[in-house]
């Protein structure tokens, strides 16, 4: 068995890595075998970074032939318990599952569950749409972020080349194989600022400015927008635009802008207790039962939940869950609610604040 040790060049100011804990406590995780399933494969290669002495640093446990793959366990296992958080990239659905396969295989005992877990995948996974990622391997948050590496193959073309070294070893090969998995743990780390969208959807962030802006849209009509400055909580690795519906954000470090279209003109006000009101036809109006026996009842009919309504003139903007009252619609059946821009709201930064995060979740989850 080999033990191969590097320092590895991170830059920790563009994103605070202690987010996900301090920085000594952090093990990251990345695995190299022959095959899927731990009974029919070998694992040949463990790899771990981890932060001491001010930097990063990575090392790797080689087995030089199929039968020390229970020798690196036993090196990775004693080397583990040294932290308290595991840091991999979809280990829930790979590294882990096949490591614990392999305990049981050689009656070891590692009780993963000791290190608190951090999946990577898990957390970019919400905002796939949101970041316009085709493809949510490792490689493709890389490509994203426009980070560049040595290496150019996948774990399954190497398969091949770890069972070459077996029966003839050489340098060559066993560089290919080591730095295939030290460009994947380096990877892991430098990809830690995309977190800043996860950050960006599930901590505080604050309206700073809120502004109305007219505009003419495609067809020369008049119209309007209210555009919000927003403080995001974590800087973003880099520039951002997305749009959704009548939304747009855009983003850059640490601001973020919302523009969304103000809508102008009538609603509608749906009662919900539509089996106390008339639907008075010539108006296009309910009115509670208490005042339409004032009106000739050729002129009235029983209201329905679809025309059981009022109407209001005003300026109004999207909601998609009942963030303001009260709510309006253009008809009843429209999962797009409105609430009033009124003088209040407007003067309420607080407000917009509010308004701000919950269009953000509904960019991130479209309906």
């Amino acid at each position: 068995m080999k033990t191969i040790r590097n320092s590895m060049s991170i830059d920790t100011t563009i994103y605070p890595y202690e987010k996900l804990g301090e920085l000594e406590e952090l093990l990251f995780l990345d695995i190299e075998t022959t095959g899927f399933v731990a009974r029919s494969s070998n694992l040949y290669l463990i790899g771990c970074a981890y932060y001491s002495e001010g930097k990063f640093h990575s090392v790797q446990w080689f087995a030089e032939n199929y039968q020390e793959e229970e020798l690196l366990l036993y090196h990775f296992f004693n080397f583990a318990s040294g932290f308290k958080k595991l840091v991999h990239y979809n280990g829930n659905h790979f590294d882990i599952p096949y490591l614990e396969a392999k305990c049981v295989m050689y009656d070891m005992s590692f009780d993963f569950r000791a290190l608190e877990g951090i999946d990577l995948y898990k957390r970019i996974l919400p905002y796939k749409s949101f970041l316009k990622l085709s493809s949510l391997k490792q490689k493709a948050i890389e490509d994203l972020m426009g980070l560049d590496r040595d290496d150019v193959y996948d774990g399954g073309q190497l398969i091949a080349v770890y069972e070459e070294y077996t029966s003839s070893p050489s340098e060559f090969n066993l560089q290919l194989l080591l730095n295939h998995n030290y460009e994947d743990l380096r990877g892991m780390v430098r990809i830690i600022p995309v977190l800043a969208f996860s950050d960006m959807f599930n901590e505080p962030i604050r309206v700073t400015r809120a502004g109305r802006n007219p505009y003419r849209d495609m067809e020369g009509n008049s119209c309007s927008e209210v555009i919000m400055e927003i403080d995001l909580p974590s800087p973003l690795p880099f520039p951002v635009s997305f749009g959704w519906s009548d939304c747009y954000f855009t983003g850059e470090e640490k601001k973020g802008k919302l523009r969304l279209a103000i809508k102008e003109g009538e609603l509608r006000f749906f009662y919900n207790n539509y089996r106390d009101y008339y639907y008075i036809p010539a108006e296009d109006v309910a009115i509670h039962k208490s005042v339409a026996t004032y009106v000739d009842s050729g002129h009235r009919e029983p209201a329905k939940a679809s025309n059981c309504y009022t109407k209001k003139a005003g300026q109004f903007l999207p909601q998609w869950d009942p963030i303001f009252e009260p709510i309006f619609r253009v008809a009843y059946n429209d999962k797009t609610m409105y609430f009033e821009l009124t003088d209040d709201i407007k003067k309420d930064s607080g407000a917009f604040t509010k308004y701000a995060a919950h269009v953000l979740q509904v960019m991130a989850h479209p309906y």
